[in-house]
């Protein structure tokens, strides 16, 4: 009996010591692999360990000591990006807005306007080790002219003066040292500062994004830059009357009055944006965005085109409405009811918006994918589904507007050799879906898991982490 139990023992610590303490790697098995490089791929096992994917095979024998999640019948795509987003715009939303992006599959995002005072904070608190929050790329605030548009007054303060080519230099300078990832060009730049803050940035080795200057052409301003975002006054270039209607811009932003940026800004919009439209030129457009095909272009659809498909139209924005603080989800909620009761809304720039991102495509200029999230309506996270359903409607196919959302994000930042695509030595961000998107660009909410730096999380463990962080 004695000997039985002995047996019996050293069997049992047998078992236990060949139990593995930890996983060596993960492997996603026999998972459909799509990506904007690779095309589709049927029946494969995606293994990654730590932050890094290890290899990418045809689905054999599971492999030992991995811990095994089965992907049949869903589908894997790259991690997603918001390429347009303002992480202090809306102070309330600040600390929830990481875990909201990566609950709808968003494992990286790129801030476009902050003041460095408040978005450094935010970017060091994404940043520290295992932080449930997407890789971050931030620019500090927006760079505009002696007239500043976000001066804190009319408007949040995310933006600052540059009046002089010198404050400009040392701006951006600052900028680089505070760690910024890249830099942005506001509306009432000049047409001397904006050259001058291209040559600094070039000369430190930043990206540039941009709002196409009021002072200057899109086919101008355009090929100097690396971004443009929301197609914002490449309108006034594909006009017949493009050079009457710059002259007429000209003096206005002289500003003798002595207006405030915002409403200088604004006044131009709304005198110049729809003739502009309504005197659109075929072939002068088209030579346009011919100078524009190395810049990529996100145009943040689902704000452009908010008129005609506004997102409390949707089936799901009420549970979207639910994910965010109750006090902002009551006043946007009222906003949504306003608009809802509102006459007929003047679709006309929501329509062309839709028209250019056609027609840029079809060109060659490369599209990325930005909502400008919180601002207008913008639920973190949700609303970058809702721009790959717009950049669907505007002509792309589901996989573009997945390029969109991941290799374009990472070829501005020239880090595509290890994000953008699921291939050996990538990053380790992944979606796991439930459904095609490929058959539906709707699909990519459809989410069972997201990976984020080699964390495996679903969005409601995602949602409910707060606690541990």
């Amino acid at each position: 009996m004695r000997s039985l139990i002995l047996l019996l023992l050293t069997a049992l610590m047998s078992c236990d010591s060949a139990r593995p303490t930890s996983w060596s790697a993960t492997a996603i098995t026999d998972v459909t692999v799509i990506d904007a490089i690779n095309g589709v791929r049927h029946n494969q096992t995606v293994t990654f360990s730590g932050d890094e994917i290890t290899a990418i095979e045809p689905t054999a024998i599971n492999p030992a000591n991995h811990h095994i999640i089965d992907g049949t019948g869903k589908f894997l795509i790259p991690g997603l990006w918001d390429f347009h987003v303002h992480l202090t715009y809306e102070p309330e939303l600040t600390a929830l807005m990481p875990r909201l992006f990566l609950s709808y599959g968003i494992t990286s995002v790129r801030d476009t306007g902050g003041l460095l005072r408040d978005i450094v904070p935010v970017v060091q608190k994404m940043q520290k080790p295992g932080a449930i929050a997407p890789r971050v790329f931030f620019a500090g605030p927006l760079l505009d002219g002696s007239d500043v548009v976000y001066d804190g007054k009319s408007r949040p303060e995310i933006g600052v003066q540059n009046a002089t080519k010198q404050q400009a230099k040392t701006t951006i300078e600052a900028l680089k040292a505070a760690g910024a990832s890249f830099i942005k060009i506001y509306e009432l730049v000049s047409e001397e500062i904006f050259f001058e803050m291209v040559s600094v940035a070039r000369a430190l080795d930043m990206p540039i994004d941009s709002h196409v200057p009021l002072s200057m052409l899109a086919s101008i301003a355009g090929p100097q830059v690396d971004s443009i975002e929301h197609l914002r006054n490449i309108e006034l270039d594909c006009a017949t009357n493009a050079d009457e209607l710059h002259r007429q811009r000209l003096l206005a932003l002289k500003n003798p009055q002595g207006r405030p940026g915002y409403e200088v800004r604004s006044a131009l919009h709304k005198a110049q944006r729809l003739p502009a439209i309504t005197a659109y030129d075929e072939d002068r457009c088209t030579q346009v965005l011919a100078k524009l095909t190395k810049t990529l272009q996100v145009p943040t659809l689902r704000l452009n085109a908010l008129q005609k498909y506004p997102p409390f139209s949707r089936d799901d924005w009420q549970q979207a409405l639910s994910r965010i603080p109750d006090d902002m989800s009551q006043r946007w909620q009222a906003i949504a009811d306003t608009l809802e009761k509102a006459e007929q809304s003047d679709t006309r720039f929501a329509e062309w918006s839709l028209f250019l991102t056609g027609k840029m495509h079809q060109q060659g200029v490369p599209i990325g994918a930005g909502t400008d999230t919180p601002i207008r309506l913008s639920v973190p996270g949700y609303s970058l589904h809702s721009e790959l359903e717009m950049l669907v409607l505007a002509g792309l196919t589901p996989l573009q507007a997945i390029a969109a959302a991941t290799i374009e994000p990472a070829r501005y930042f020239s880090i595509d050799h290890g994000m953008g695509q699921i291939a050996k030595g990538m990053k380790a961000d992944l979606v796991l879906l439930e459904q095609d998107p490929l058959k539906n660009i709707k699909h990519t909410k459809a989410i069972a898991l997201v990976v984020s730096k080699g964390t495996v999380m679903t969005p409601e463990e995602i949602l409910s982490s707060a606690d541990r962080q």
